[in-house]
């Protein structure tokens, strides 16, 4: 009797024990599966942001923060226009996602030469039929390394130049990316899976892929109306609306990465739960500034903001990302951006201040920051000081929006 209740008493002690080793274990073998991210560079050599900030930008809390956001995409900016997402190694290529945000960033505080560069260099290695590559050289040739052609590119490109007002000029650019993307959508409205910013093979459809294409389209029906093609905007408006409909029919209510497996009714009046998917930063570009605001977007948009944040205080792209405890500066910027665009200023303000106080020693803005609230990856990286600079900006003047 007296043994037995000795047993009882110590064994939730052992059991407690046992399950703490086994997560001790687990966390060993995540931290060895995924080790500490470190700096890979401190900044561009030689890259001082400038004393003052041109006329076209009011000074602000940011000012600081923007200045050397901006000296940064100058040092990236080649006199080709081809504008590197990084100074070093496999970063020093040519993205056209990450250079359409470049050339909008420059647009949204009034740098229109600089932005006019960018896309230049864009429109002289557009493909004239197929999907753009994922990246290019800084002479514009594409990168044979194994990866894919990527759709998304198709939607940011739109975007850059509607944003900018140069669909005139860039006419045969708008025309190409525009019908790419309708050749792409299925009878079912949507499109083949595809590469997206996760920078992997695909075998499933991402909200990466299909909310770039919306903000594409929605810019391409824009740029035709202002220029008075009704046959190109009634084509592409079509489209549009075949999209919009299959990403809310397929994607909707949480709008996750990949389509929900299945969604779990509870009770009749309670919303039904999605299962499956995982949140996604790319959520954010359902809404402003890419997209007219929509109350279901917002909540969606807010609920993976705080699905995504990690301890640190940044954002990770994905809710099935690797768990590592490491935030990436670009989709902690991108919340930022919507933060601001839809109207929560102390959301913006929150995210701009963390990635103020998490800049290199040179003031460069990181890939990424670790579990030690280090800098780390490389610096600079030109997708992030482009959403540093269009989020700062949509807190003193509302963005346009396609």
């Amino acid at each position: 009797m007296r043994e037995s209740r000795r047993r009882d008493r110590w064994f939730p002690y052992v059991v407690i024990a046992l399950l703490l080793a086994i997560l001790a274990a687990g966390t060993a073998t995540n931290l060895v599966r995924n080790p500490q991210p470190r700096l890979v560079a401190d900044g561009v050599p030689g890259d001082t942001a400038p004393a003052h900030t041109s006329s076209s930008l009011r000074s602000d809390k940011y000012d600081e923060l923007v200045r050397h956001a901006l000296a940064d995409l100058d040092a990236l900016t080649l006199p080709n226009g081809a504008t590197l997402a990084g100074w070093d190694g496999p970063w020093r290529y040519v993205w056209p996602r990450d250079a359409s945000f470049v050339a909008a960033a420059r647009c949204a505080i009034g740098q229109y030469d600089q932005a006019l560069d960018v896309l230049s260099f864009l429109d002289r290695v557009r493909p004239s039929t197929g999907r753009w590559q994922a990246r290019y050289t800084d002479a514009g040739r594409h990168v044979d390394d194994g990866r894919e052609p990527q759709l998304d590119a198709s939607g940011w490109v739109l975007w850059a130049t509607w944003f900018c007002r140069f669909g005139k000029r860039y006419w045969d650019l708008v025309e190409e990316s525009a019908d790419q993307i309708l050749s792409e959508l299925g009878p079912d409205g949507l499109p083949a899976p595809s590469p997206d910013y996760w920078e992997r093979s695909e075998k499933e459809l991402t909200i990466g892929t299909v909310a770039p294409l919306l903000t594409g389209l929605r810019s391409a029906v824009r740029i035709a109306t202002e220029e008075k093609r009704p046959a190109e905007a009634t084509r592409w408006r079509e489209g549009l609306d075949k999209l919009s409909a299959a990403t809310d029919r397929v994607f909707g209510p949480d709008y996750p990465r990949t389509a929900a497996r299945a969604r779990s009714f509870v009770e009749p009046g309670v919303e039904p739960i999605s299962v499956g998917g995982g949140a996604d930063a790319f959520v954010a570009v359902l809404g402003p500034p890419f997209a007219p605001d929509r109350p279901v977007m917002s909540t969606a948009i807010n609920q993976a903001h705080a699905v995504l944040t990690q301890p640190n205080g940044g954002v990770t792209p994905g809710e099935s990302w690797r768990a590592d405890g490491v935030s990436w500066t670009p989709q902690t910027a991108l919340f930022a951006l919507s933060a601001a665009a839809r109207g929560d200023r102390s959301g913006a303000e929150a995210l701009l201040s963390w990635l103020d106080q998490h800049r290199t020693s040179s003031g460069a803005l990181p890939e990424k920051v670790n579990r030690d609230l280090e800098p780390a990856g490389e610096a600079p990286l030109a997708w992030t000081a482009a959403l540093v600079v269009l989020a700062d900006t949509a807190l003193q003047n509302p963005l346009p929006v396609p």
